[in-house]
């Protein structure tokens, strides 16, 4: 008999665990932020999340992505769905 083994933060791709962050901190609402604040806490930089997220509009299905603003920095919306 075989168990399934959660993957551990460092196995996950970029995406999953931008994706995975995202969806923890959107929990209880909407979330609004930009890159450079949550990029020490996912471990990427602001322009590798930003890529990220574009994907994240795209293909997420547990969170919804809206690029909400732009002053200095795009500010990014998200809420679960």
């Amino acid at each position: 008999m075989s168990t399934t083994v959660q993957p551990s933060t460092d196995e996950l791709s970029k995406e999953e665990r931008l994706a995975a962050f995202l969806k923890e901190k959107a929990n209880n609402g909407e979330l609004y932020f930009k890159s450079k604040f949550i990029a020490d806490e996912v471990g990427l930089s602001p322009k590798e999340i930003g890529a990220l997220m574009v994907k994240l509009k795209e293909s997420a299905s547990e969170i919804e992505v809206e690029k909400w603003s732009y002053t200095s920095a795009t500010t990014w919306r998200v809420e679960p769905v």
